[in-house]
């Protein structure tokens, strides 16, 4: 007796070359709409809602919650970077370009015949190589060290704000984790209060200590 199918009948049966490629491709899409906002001279991406309320941003992180991604394998990388957002708090956008250029890379392979299997054990070479390199790469950090957290800091909002408030913004945060840390605890972020101001300004943000 021969298999019987049963499938949504507005849904598309391809086959598992076509199938491999639309995965390829969903994650290229999504490289090509992220690489825009990378960096301190990203865009601001406008985000309408259906309400007709508007964000303005250049945040990996907002972007990908906001977005109506449909294609599996993009909201399966969109979540792979918003949790990542969730683990550091950056490299949202970081994450995406580096998944959208690796499968960019391996669509030539596949376009040559090599079997996908063979590109997944070359990734996890490349991995463990990885991982060795940055044990050696990466440089201590003194918690205390006030100029070192500010560096980080204006890294990090550079690539999220416009240049005068990430400016701004960078004695602020640091001031702020420097009055809530705590000898040999972890940093508890809660002891922060972001309060939004109605009819003030980005510029007339300041950090208030002892609330």
């Amino acid at each position: 007796m021969g298999s019987v199918k049963t499938l949504n009948p507005n849904a598309d049966v391809m086959g598992r070359h076509a199938a491999t490629f639309m995965c390829v491709n969903a994650a290229k899409g999504l490289h090509e709409v992220m690489k825009t906002n990378f960096g301190p001279k990203g865009t601001i991406k406008m985000l309408v809602g259906g309400a007709g309320d508007i964000k303005l941003t250049k945040d990996g992180n907002v972007l990908l919650r906001e977005m109506q991604i449909q294609n599996p394998t993009a909201v399966m990388i969109a979540r792979t970077a918003v949790a990542q957002d969730d683990v550091t708090g950056d490299g949202t956008t970081s994450i995406v370009l580096l998944i959208g250029e690796l499968l960019k890379q391996a669509e030539r392979y596949l376009q040559e015949g090599s079997h996908p299997r063979v590109i997944v054990e070359g990734f996890d070479i490349a991995k463990k190589a990885l991982l060795e390199f940055l044990d050696g790469f990466k440089t201590p950090v003194d918690p205390s060290d006030r100029e070192m957290l500010r560096c980080v800091s204006r890294t990090s909002l550079s690539t999220k704000l416009a240049p005068h408030l990430a400016e701004q913004l960078t004695d602020i945060v640091t001031d702020a984790v420097l009055t809530i840390k705590q000898p040999e605890q972890p940093l508890d972020l809660y002891m922060v209060e972001v309060m939004h101001m109605r009819h003030k300004l980005d510029q007339d943000t300041r950090l208030v200590k002892g609330l």
